[in-house]
């Protein structure tokens, strides 16, 4: 078997596997609200414009952090979302893992974070 066949063999493994399958219920779920769905989609805009920012080394404004803080808290008080978000986690830690495992095959030093 060629790596490639192993990498879509792989690829086939995680998309039976628990993590993906709780993620994709609880994702539905969640997002099946449209209030939640609209606080979803500006948590991660504000995220990954917040995560940019610090990459550059730039400050955040503080209107953004708190409005991010704000939309946090109430996405964390909502069950069904926070049951989505912890799945979101669990597959983020899972995909880390992997990716780790495949860079030191490789002799590749990503410089990752141990997560």
């Amino acid at each position: 078997m060629n790596v490639y066949d192993s990498a879509h063999a792989l690829a086939e493994i995680i998309r039976q596997s628990e993590e993906v399958q709780d993620y994709a219920r609880l994702k539905e779920i969640a997002e099946g609200d449209e209030t939640n769905r609209a606080l979803l989609s500006e948590y991660r805009r504000l995220q990954m414009k917040l995560q940019l920012q610090a990459a550059s080394g730039l400050q955040s404004q503080a209107e953004e952090v708190q409005r991010f803080q704000q939309i946090a808290s109430l996405l964390y008080m909502n069950s069904d979302v926070q049951a989505y978000m912890m799945a979101e986690l669990r597959l983020q830690k899972m995909l880390a893992d992997i990716f780790k495992i495949l860079t030191d095959a490789s002799g590749m030093n990503m410089d990752l974070p141990n997560a």
